[in-house]
């Protein structure tokens, strides 16, 4: 009788990573002639885990977005762990917007992801476990083929794959 080896899909995010993202996109807004008199402002709210962005105008709100889209890839975020909100307006004819920073698998992503692994008809089993999924199986190989099979697959959220045994 062989011994499992299983695996964890989780989707985390660094929320420090963010912050510093954050931190260094508004310092780059401060910085640049053409957003310096923009009174643009980025805050994070780790309890909530949402990124509040207030801009004088669409056009520099979607300015800041590319600001601060570029400071997060360099930290080695996606993108997918950034889901926009709708622009709404703000006080004194300016704009503003939500950035949420998905954090975990949803119970309708985790079904997804579930149905996909079942119909590659790859000798697995999968549970889902509250925010992540464990993907259970007697050989490796097929857990590696599970692995390259959600790369491939484009999902909107960011997966990491931890607890590898």
């Amino acid at each position: 009788m062989s011994k499992e080896s299983s695996f964890d899909i989780v989707s985390e995010v660094d929320l420090q990573e963010i912050d510093n993202a954050v931190n260094q996109a508004t310092k780059e807004i401060e910085n640049r002639y053409d957003l310096k008199k923009s009174r643009s402002s980025l805050t994070l709210n780790k309890g909530e885990s949402r990124i509040f962005i207030e801009s004088e105008n669409d056009f520099t709100l979607k300015s800041v977005i590319d600001v601060l889209n570029t400071k997060v890839i360099k930290r080695g975020i996606s993108l997918k762990a950034l889901s926009l909100g709708a622009v709404e307006p703000a006080a004194g004819g300016r704009v503003r917007q939500k950035i949420d920073v998905v954090q975990g698998v949803s119970k309708d992503q985790a079904k997804d992801i579930n149905k996909l692994i079942k119909d590659s008809k790859i000798k697995v089993k999968v549970t889902i476990d509250g925010d992540k999924l464990r993907v259970t199986g007697k050989s490796k190989d097929e857990l590696q083929e599970v692995i390259s099979l959600l790369k491939e697959y484009d999902l909107n959220i960011p997966l990491q794959f931890t607890n590898y045994r």
